[in-house]
């Protein structure tokens, strides 16, 4: 496999892995090629994996289809069956959270107390969830026909999944995909970004401690190109993708001419509308949790903050106190609110956003600059003031720069909320949960939260318009790595 890691002060020290894992062993790759993992807090090389070639998904996807195909394999288990080796790799994955966490902090910047909650422990939940799901979801019914006889429905598994996830929450949203179509009885290739791959050969260590057979698990690191590859690939049945929309819209039009099922999680752009009668003092740590956790860095983000006219100077001077005061540093230091963006890239794209924020002559509350001379920091930046149609106001930044947008009545704030191209996640903020409520009802949204936002394992979670395709969590989430067949019966045969 590699090297383990070793903890030193608040470092991370390297970690090296030489093999792949593919079709349940560790084997060689097909090149000498590398992933380079480049820490954002210290700018260093913190660790490395084989980076995967076509050559690799051609032996990940053969040894997906081999076990899929399996007549007594893992697609013709009962979800019972499943379960047991399911809740296996939810207890190797308990043994390794804390490490997983560390490797996702040291890798992305996300603080080690989110790291902990998202992508230490969440995994291990929605395995048990949907686990626990697929045995008490009928997998057969008979339906009684109108026209005599009837039907016999059953709900199959999809088959070999192409699964790629991106950088920013990699644990939690590879188990997006990971855990129900696992308890559904499909096999997957996975393939991490290569900025957060260290945290994704634990996660095939635990899967191989959990004893799958071999193939159902397979995970190959690439970049774009060999992502491509593996979209289009012959041996694939489905596609999963959680990125940027423009990624997305490329994988759509490829799955659309292989008429080949495919679920995208997006890109997005949401508003949080605060009502005139919301008390936002009372609830601030749960507003700051859906505007500006993990540096930023999250798809479902309300980035957006949409203030009444009538309240406007009071609530801008709440958020820019609070943001503008969240501690930068070090991930890995319990009491830092705000890491490093993953990249020089990501940094430069920000900053160029807050340059163009200002030329288009919004007004700086707060932040606005980097943060220290090492590591890719950018303050908790926010704006005033912002016209609802430019730039900082309808593009996704990725970073942590809001827009403070005023509106003069309830109709106008959804009219705004709504005046986008995107549509994945949103709050309403209000004293009248009962109001909030029906506001929310009117924001097209795949999904909205009244006085706080959290994916729940049990809902569906997806977007709407540029924000994506289809639904994961939830029974819906189940229901997408799964194929209804009818076998009609005929009346007199019985």
């Amino acid at each position: 496999m590699g090297r383990r890691p070793q903890l030193e002060g608040d470092c991370l020290m390297t970690i090296e892995y030489s093999t792949l894992y593919i079709g349940g062993k560790w084997v060689e790759p097909s090149s000498s090629a590398k992933i380079s993992v480049v820490s954002p807090t210290t700018e260093q090389v913190i660790g490395s994996v084989p980076e995967a070639v076509e050559a690799d998904v051609d032996a990940a996807v053969s040894a997906a289809r081999s076990a899929f195909d399996d007549p007594i394999g893992w697609a013709s288990w009962t979800a019972s069956e499943r379960k047991d080796v399911i809740e296996r790799f939810a207890l190797e994955l308990e043994k390794r959270s804390e490490e997983t966490a560390q490797r996702v902090s040291s890798q992305n910047g996300m603080p080690i107390t989110l790291a902990r909650a998202f992508e230490g422990a969440f995994p291990a939940v929605m395995l048990r969830y949907f686990a626990d799901l697929a045995v008490s979801t009928p997998q057969e019914e008979i339906r009684p026909g109108l026209l005599g006889g009837s039907t016999l429905v059953s709900k199959l598994p999809v088959g070999v999944v192409g699964a790629i996830v991106p950088w920013n929450v990699p644990q939690a949203i590879s188990f997006l995909k990971l855990s129900p179509l696992l308890s559904a009885g499909c096999t997957v290739v996975l393939k991490p970004a290569p900025e957060t791959v260290l945290d994704a050969f634990l996660m095939a260590e635990s899967a191989d401690a959990a004893g799958f057979p071999p193939g159902v698990i397979n995970i190959v690191p690439a970049g774009r190109e060999v992502g491509a590859y593996l979209v289009s690939h012959p041996g694939v049945d489905k596609v999963s993708f959680t990125g940027s929309t423009g990624a997305g819209r490329s994988i759509a039009e490829t799955c659309g001419r292989l008429l080949r099922p495919v679920t995208l999680e997006l890109g997005g752009k949401s508003a949080a509308v605060v009502l005139d009668d919301a008390d936002l003092a009372k609830s601030i740590e749960s507003f700051v949790g859906a505007t500006m956790i993990n540096n930023g860095q999250i798809c479902w983000l309300n980035t957006r903050i949409l203030a009444p006219q009538s309240r406007y100077g009071e609530i801008l001077d709440t958020v820019t106190d609070i943001i503008g005061s969240m501690k930068i540093g070090n991930p890995l230091d319990e009491t830092t609110q705000v890491g490093p963006l993953v990249s020089a890239r990501q940094r430069d794209r920000v900053e160029g956003y807050i340059a163009k924020g200002l030329s288009d002559g919004a007004r700086l509350t707060a932040g606005g600059q980097r943060a220290g001379d090492t590591g890719w920091f950018v303050q908790p930046t926010i704006f005033a003031d912002v016209d609802p149609r430019s730039t900082i106001a309808q593009e996704e930044i990725f970073g942590p720069v809001l827009s403070v947008i005023p509106y003069t009545d309830e109709s106008q704030a959804i009219a705004i909320a709504n005046d986008s191209e995107y549509g994945l996640g949103g709050t309403v903020w209000s004293s009248d949960p009962d109001r909030g409520a029906a506001v929310a009802r009117r924001i097209q949204s795949g999904t909205v939260g009244v006085n706080g936002y959290q994916n729940d394992p049990t809902a569906p979670f997806g977007g709407i318009k540029s924000s994506g395709l289809g639904r994961e969590l939830g029974p819906e989430g189940l229901a997408s790595y799964q194929y209804p067949k009818s076998i009609y019966l005929d009346a007199s045969a019985s």
